[in-house]
């Protein structure tokens, strides 16, 4: 069994605590998001779990307790989310500079096979347009080499709950750009190539659009055929 941890929150930032609590007890309960009333029990000893998968933006807090992850036999990897969008869009984003640093640290203590750097959403804008993400993207790898051989990209999609808040930042001056292929053409192309260069492999996650013409193969965002490898 995988247990994803998880993309409805980050435990290894805010739940570290917890969560290593229900590994030492041997399980957890989860909720039906879509009905808190159905209660389902997970086990977690380690002859049940396969692989935890750590969604996050800032592993720290779980770093300290990997060892003991590891003396009681759990694997693991790590989808950590790198990018650097304006405050307009992210209020409280981590450091840049100190989320590389405790990437780069990671990736030297459990290896890079283990770390996937997740860039996404990709949000299209006049802030944030193909130019922004290039040289995003081309900073953050140059960063990254040799300490991650995948990253996983995808767009934003346009949820009714978010319509409000777009709403109130078209008031700011904030405005979407479509992701035609045109766009997505001058996008993607030079990502995969920025990517190559640095013995790093793209794939999409859970997109709505195929980009295989675009030179990224679709992905899974738990991918079985990856982890078999590592």
């Amino acid at each position: 069994m995988i247990i994803s941890a998880s993309r409805r929150t980050d435990i290894p930032a805010f739940y570290s605590k917890w969560f290593m609590n229900r590994v030492r007890a041997g399980f957890c309960t989860v909720p039906n998001p879509f009905n808190p009333n159905q209660i389902s029990n997970i086990s977690l000893a380690p002859e049940n779990v396969d692989l935890f998968v750590f969604w996050t933006r800032n592993p720290k807090p779980l770093i300290p307790h990997l060892k003991e992850l590891n003396t009681r036999g759990y694997s693991y990897y790590f989808l950590f989310t790198l990018m650097d969008n304006p405050r307009i869009l992210d209020p409280k984003p981590p450091s840049l500079e100190i989320s590389l640093d405790t990437f780069r640290k990671l990736s030297d203590h459990i290896g890079p096979e283990k770390m996937i750097w997740r860039y996404d959403p990709i949000v299209l804008s006049n802030v944030t347009d193909i130019e922004f993400h290039k040289k995003l993207f081309e900073f953050i790898t140059d960063k990254l080499r040799g300490h991650t051989f995948r990253s996983i990209i995808s767009f934003v999609d346009i949820y009714r709950k978010m319509e409000g808040r777009l709403k109130k930042l078209g008031d700011e001056g904030f405005v979407l750009q479509k992701c035609d292929d045109y766009n997505l053409y001058d996008l993607l192309i030079p990502l995969v190539r920025i990517a190559d260069n640095n013995g790093i492999e793209i794939r999409s996650c859970a997109s709505k659009k195929d980009l295989t013409g675009f030179g990224i193969p679709a992905g899974k965002c738990i991918d079985d055929i990856y982890i078999s490898k590592t």
